[in-house]
């Protein structure tokens, strides 16, 4: 039964109630981007402990990205239907329920498997965070509410890689999934005795399943092709074509539903069409850079997992403290320099990471590439969304939103999946700090190359958009692994609302 919605929040920042909703849905997703930022940090320990080679390490990472992308617009839309709270709630509670099952995970299988769970809950609660402060608070705080969140939302990921490195190095990388439960125990009862539920309003008709499930297939099926590429044998290539079918089937699909998950005529704007092309550039390389480089720190450099945590620190400081200024600095100049910059910045970051070899230096050869990396990522980022948002009319901006953070991650898991194949690393790889470097210096100007054709793309492309368009409301990021998720101005959620 879909819950009443609530037209007219009330929730006053100051009062008891604002400061539950605060701190419930600071905690929930938390979880989920911490979860994003320190598993890379683990895999050298994950694949020791368990025995895994490179492909499972690629899975580790992927089975938890492919649900999340392919169910986050879905899970959106179930929060309008059925409640936000209640969703989230239940995201919470599948989430930390996954995580118990990788941190007890016997073998890779188990916690590949649990992993794809991991992404499922993370869909039903990454867009209800923010969609809880939209449709509680009152207008006049809602701006510093969202500022509150996504403030202490950046800082738990810039925390996250030191604290992933200092679980790894200390009670064990199992500890990593683990620590999600006691912050769900409080987590949850919070939400269900302090959030007021609210949704959508009334709805009509099914949900896009079908949509949702072979976007999710196609994911998983293109995944596996690419990180078992290496064998060559006639079973990858049968997976490769089925996940290509499976792709034109979604597209089939959302062209004949009456109300998709995904409708194409939002791609009628060229400059939404622009954008996200750039976004799986930009996304893609960073995706494949975050995934290597915690590997080469421990690898090759001879970091340990604490050392590699805390080495990362600075892009994700950098986003933290200026993502808003580089925001308020594109609407004045225009996305167009912004995007075009940032991605090069990048590039130049990406090749002087090629100085990190055996017995690399923090300060003279680390240091340098993350913080022209961190620069890059102020520049492009917060533009990028900004110029998402603008691009659609106002009513659609949470459906934009949804889709350029799903096409993100989705360009981050085919990343992982293709870049060691294209690189020439072998199953083994990771264990030999020479075969490793070699690969990585290999990998490192393929990622630039995106990147370059990203800033020719934006450059090309993307224009100032029309004035009196919408804006983000999440000025302050930290994630390095996708753009900010925004919702619409009543609170709906990143999806269309429920879909027949």
């Amino acid at each position: 039964m879909a819950v009443a919605a609530q037209h007219a929040p009330a929730v006053r920042i100051s009062s008891p109630t604002g400061r539950w909703i605060l701190l419930t849905t600071v905690l929930g997703s938390s979880m989920a981007m911490l979860d994003s930022t320190v598993v890379n940090v683990a895999l050298p320990r994950i694949g020791r402990d368990l025995d895994a080679n490179l492909a499972a390490l690629q899975w580790t990472v992927n089975a938890y990205m492919v649900t999340l992308a392919g169910l986050i617009l879905l899970g959106g839309s179930l929060g309008d239907r059925y409640g936000r709270r209640r969703i989230f709630v239940l995201g919470v509670v599948w989430f930390a329920t996954a995580s118990l099952l990788c941190g007890l995970a016997p073998n890779v299988g188990i916690l590949v498997a649990a992993r794809a769970l991991q992404g499922v809950g993370g869909a039903l609660l990454t867009p209800g965070s923010l969609a809880l402060i939209q449709a509680s608070f009152h207008p006049d705080d809602r701006g510093r509410a969202v500022g509150l969140w996504s403030g202490f939302g950046g800082i738990g990921a810039a925390v996250g890689p030191f604290l992933g490195g200092w679980l790894v190095a200390g009670p064990g990388w199992r500890w990593v999934f683990l620590l999600n439960v006691p912050v769900a125990l409080v987590c949850a009862p919070i939400a269900v005795r302090h959030v007021p539920e609210s949704s959508g309003g009334p709805a009509h008709g099914r949900f896009d399943v079908l949509g949702a499930a072979l976007g999710a297939l196609s994911l998983a099926l293109v995944t596996y092709a690419l990180i078992e590429a290496r064998g060559g044998t006639l079973a990858v290539a049968l997976t490769a074509a089925a996940g290509v079918l499976a792709a034109v089937a979604f597209v089939y699909v959302e062209k004949h539903r009456r109300d998709p998950m995904v409708p194409p005529d939002i791609f009628a704007s060229r400059q939404f069409t622009a954008v996200n092309l750039v976004t799986l550039c930009v996304y893609a390389a960073f995706g494949g850079f975050f995934f290597l480089t915690a590997l080469q720190l421990q690898v090759v450099a001879g970091y340990s997992p604490l050392e590699a945590g805390t080495a990362l620190l600075p892009t994700t400081a950098l986003m933290l403290l200026f993502s808003a200024r580089s925001g308020a600095l594109a609407d004045r100049i225009g996305p167009r320099l912004p995007l075009t910059v940032g991605p090069l910045l990048c590039a130049v970051a990406l090749l002087l990471m090629l100085r990190v070899g055996k017995g690399a230096d923090y300060l003279t050869d680390v240091l340098p590439a993350l913080l022209v990396m961190g620069a890059g990522m102020v520049t492009l980022v917060a533009p990028l969304t900004a110029t998402v948002l603008a691009s659609v009319d106002t009513s659609r901006a949470g459906l934009a939103s949804g889709i350029n953070n799903a096409a993100a991650r989705a360009a981050g898991l085919i990343a992982v999946a293709a870049l060691p194949l294209l690189a020439g690393m072998g199953p083994e790889a990771y264990r030999s700090a020479d075969a490793f470097d070699a690969a990585f210096r290999r990998a490192m100007p393929i990622c630039a190359a995106v990147l370059v054709a990203g800033a020719v793309l934006a450059f090309t492309t993307v224009r100032r958009p029309a004035p009196g368009c919408r804006r983000p409301e999440c000025r302050t990021h930290g994630s390095v692994t996708t753009p900010p998720l925004e919702t619409g101005r009543g609170g709906a959620a990143s999806g269309t609302g429920p879909a027949s």
